[in-house]
């Protein structure tokens, strides 16, 4: 492997990364890999693509574009093929076997997780999972991910000599296109493996929607959190502000101490660290082990009465205001605009 290049014996080599489309739309996980791809393959000096299933509409691929993206393959692949992540992982490697890649790049979500150490099988291939960093020194790649609960960064090197499978950690994952990147013509091209495809024994029989107010406070999305600016009756309206919103719950540890709900709920270093697309705290002060829970949160909004409060520093929005008089209009507006339905 020569400096800031993937060449082999004078051959220009690929990066793949692989997109899913969820009900065939381009999600934050999409945008974030793309994003992704795009900086990794600056890194190395090399050309990329993307492959996805077939199946979705154009639309959902012209979004692709700004991104840098300029060829997509669709694979074809037998019915039932989106329940079988066995059949996924084999059209995945033929496809980067034929096109002679050098790695094939995931987001690290829950399919991803999945498909990794499965590709990495049928390609024979390095894998490293969760990765938060790279870098490229002389003839090697170093990529770095957390372990031990985030306490300890691990270095693993890449040669380049044989391929790579590697996932990335999504809380690293932003869907902002980097301001030198050119918005790609996007051409799409079709394959289809020749060999006959058993979709394998395993299978996913059913998809279940994680339900925001039981789903770990480590997975979610949306979150409103109660600090110890509110009390009994305050902490009950975030509650059903939660409900209505279909939003994670999350508490500070002093709220936890006042026997609000379960540890599992408690969202700081003492707690569960967390990252979800919009973070709405209520009544939080900000203490140095709650915003270290929180730093990875794409938004952060908070609503405090002391308006020297270290929360408002540390976030995108905020506003200084009683949760007394705030809590009940925010509901009565939830309610009238949703008919009092999640």
């Amino acid at each position: 492997m020569n400096p800031g290049t993937l060449l082999q014996s004078g051959q220009r080599r690929e990066i793949l990364v692989f997109v899913d489309l969820p009900d065939g739309e381009l999600d934050d996980y999409g945008k974030g890999i793309l994003s992704e791809a795009s900086r990794l393959a600056k890194t190395l000096t090399a050309d990329w693509s993307v492959l996805c299933f077939a199946g979705t509409s154009e639309d959902a691929l012209t979004v692709m574009a700004p991104y840098g993206v300029d060829k997509i393959t669709l694979i074809e692949g037998p019915e039932g093929l989106a329940d079988s992540l066995e059949a996924q992982a084999k059209l995945l490697a033929a496809v980067t076997r034929e096109k002679d890649a050098s790695l094939l790049l995931l987001a690290h979500n829950d399919l991803g997780e999945s498909l990794a150490p499965l590709l990495a099988a049928e390609l024979e291939s390095a894998l490293f999972t969760e990765a938060i960093a790279y870098q490229l020194d002389e003839q090697v790649l170093t990529l770095t991910r957390h372990v031990l609960g985030a306490q300890v960064a691990e270095n693993r090197t890449w040669s380049g000599t044989t391929p790579l499978v590697l996932t990335i950690n999504p809380r690293i994952l932003s869907t902002v296109v980097l301001p030198n990147v050119q918005a790609g013509k996007v051409q799409t091209d079709s394959w289809q493996t020749s060999a006959s495809l058993a979709l394998g024994t395993t299978r996913i029989v059913e998809r279940i929607p994680a339900d925001p107010l039981t789903v770990d406070v480590s997975e979610a999305e949306v979150m409103i959190s109660a600090g110890l600016g509110c009390d009994s009756k305050g902490f009950a309206q975030v509650q059903e502000l939660s409900r209505l919103l279909n939003a994670s719950l999350g508490v500070t540890r002093p709220a936890y101490d006042l026997g609000y709900t379960e540890f599992e709920r408690m969202v700081g270093q003492t707690g569960k660290t967390v990252a979800p697309r919009f973070y709405l705290a209520l009544g939080i002060s900000g203490s140095m082990h709650h915003l270290g829970g929180i730093k990875d949160s794409k938004r952060v909004v908070a609503v405090n009465i002391d308006a020297k409060a270290p929360i408002f520093p540390n976030s995108d929005e905020g506003f200084v205001a009683d949760l007394r008089e705030v809590l009940p209009l925010l509901i009565e507006r939830v309610k009238s605009a949703t008919g009092g339905a999640a």
